[in-house]
């Protein structure tokens, strides 16, 4: 069984007493990593794992003196010196267990509780209140790239890939061919846990549509009313079309005959289920920011493709430009770079991503060559911006830095995370 790159931050939390919550979209592996720390943690110290699905479950934790009793029964003592791990499994479809969570946590000191969900509205909102100073909040992803190569099991390419920012020139593609060839596929079938595992193209689209079919039959009902789901599958359909480009909510609800108000709360609860991610402008002024027309890209491309039913080689595509652009946003996401925005200037000067918190503008380019005008819109966000870090282009075929701009490949995205972990630990 793979282990996360996550697994050893989760392993971690078992020292402190909060109470870890794991918040992420359907089948992304919360379950598995889950398992995986139950299976650890129970070597030296009782645990008991509890999936909230069945109901059965549910109701041995239903109230505070039901949960106390099973703990009990399954080896709890009130005096004992280690901690007892509870794993709750998809708690998010009952809000009364967080409050129940938080009695554990205020009244049982030896107990430590691992719980995971999909994120919801409500339970955000109990999550908040209830368990203020109390948790630790994970959100768990799909793979990204280098996970990817290890679910693929390309050990020399796994091997080797930590070594890809060391390489210096003008023509690297030739040597990294393997990697560019995976890549393509990635862009295409995205990083979901079980895809990934999955040889055939044939086989990765029964995979994705098993699980997006369930997302829309399953949770969009549980969050809107029924005779909303059509607007919503219409809208999702819409987003996929225009990935990566700036959508005006107002014309959004023009083309799938929905209100306003209805299609700012579907891409509410999109985002909140971790399907897509909003991306505003950055502006210094704020409140220019809440107004402005912001970008919509889906976190995976494989459910990207999904929605917009194209499977095709990138190839036979006109949208590869936004599939990588897509793919950076997500690898960035993935490093916990939660604060991404893009940056345009009224001469229509942009760039693509701007990592607020410390400044750093990327340029993301699906090509070989990179010319001058490639430089354009980062070099007058420096002009404007002279405080900016770190800025990047990344692209296909060159590593290089020139003139204070550094060009990396996608696989070498970590570089720009170094930077910024560099600065803050």
């Amino acid at each position: 069984m793979f282990k996360r790159k996550i697994y050893p931050k989760l392993l971690a939390q078992s020292k402190d007493r909060k109470v870890s919550i794991l918040l992420g979209a359907r089948q992304v592996g919360k379950t598995t990593l889950l398992k995986q720390l139950y299976e650890e943690l129970s070597k030296e110290s009782k645990c008991l794992y509890l999936d909230l699905d069945i109901l059965s479950n549910y109701e041995k934790i239903s109230t505070y003196e039901l949960l106390l009793n099973t703990l009990i029964i399954n080896g709890y003592q009130e005096n004992q010196k280690g901690l007892f791990y509870l794993f709750l499994d998809e708690f998010q479809k009952y809000s009364q267990v967080t409050k129940i969570i938080k009695n554990v946590y205020d009244n049982i000191s030896n107990v430590k509780i691992y719980a995971s969900g999909s994120s919801s509205l409500s339970i955000k909102k109990e999550v908040q209140e209830s368990l203020a100073g109390r948790k630790l909040i994970t959100k768990i992803y799909p793979l990204d790239f280098e996970e990817f190569l290890i679910f693929s099991k390309k050990e020399e390419l796994i091997k080797n890939h930590q070594n890809i920012h060391k390489l210096q020139g003008d023509n690297l593609r030739e040597s990294l061919k393997e990697y560019e060839f995976l890549l393509k596929e990635f862009m295409v079938f995205g990083g979901y846990p079980e895809v990934a595992l999955k040889q055939t193209k044939e086989e990765k689209i029964i995979v994705l549509e098993s699980i997006f079919d369930l997302y829309v039959k399953k949770d969009l009902i549980d969050y809107l009313k029924i005779d909303k789901i059509l607007g919503a599958k219409k809208l999702i359909e819409f987003l996929s079309v225009n990935n990566g480009q700036k959508i005006k909510y107002e014309e959004a609800s023009k083309i799938i005959n929905h209100s306003l108000k209805g299609v700012k709360d579907i891409i509410e609860i999109l985002e909140e289920t971790f399907i897509i991610k909003v991306v505003k402008p950055y502006y210094t002024n704020k409140n220019k920011e809440i107004v402005k027309i912001p970008k919509i890209y889906f976190i995976d491309n494989g459910v990207r493709n999904y929605f917009l039913r194209n499977f095709n080689d990138l190839s036979l595509r006109n949208d590869s430009g936004f599939l990588f652009e897509g793919f950076i946003l997500s690898e960035l996401i993935k490093c916990n770079r939660d604060n991404i925005k893009f940056w345009q200037d009224k001469n229509g000067n942009e760039v693509d991503f701007l990592l607020e918190d410390e400044l750093i503008p990327i340029e993301v380019k699906f090509k070989n060559e990179i010319n001058s005008s490639d430089f354009k819109g980062i070099r007058k966000f420096i002009e404007e911006y002279p405080k900016a870090k770190n800025p990047s282009i990344i692209n296909l075929n060159v590593q290089k830095v020139e003139k204070g701009i550094e060009l990396i490949l996608p696989y070498s995205i970590f570089n720009i995370k170094f930077s910024y972990m560099h600065l803050h630990h």
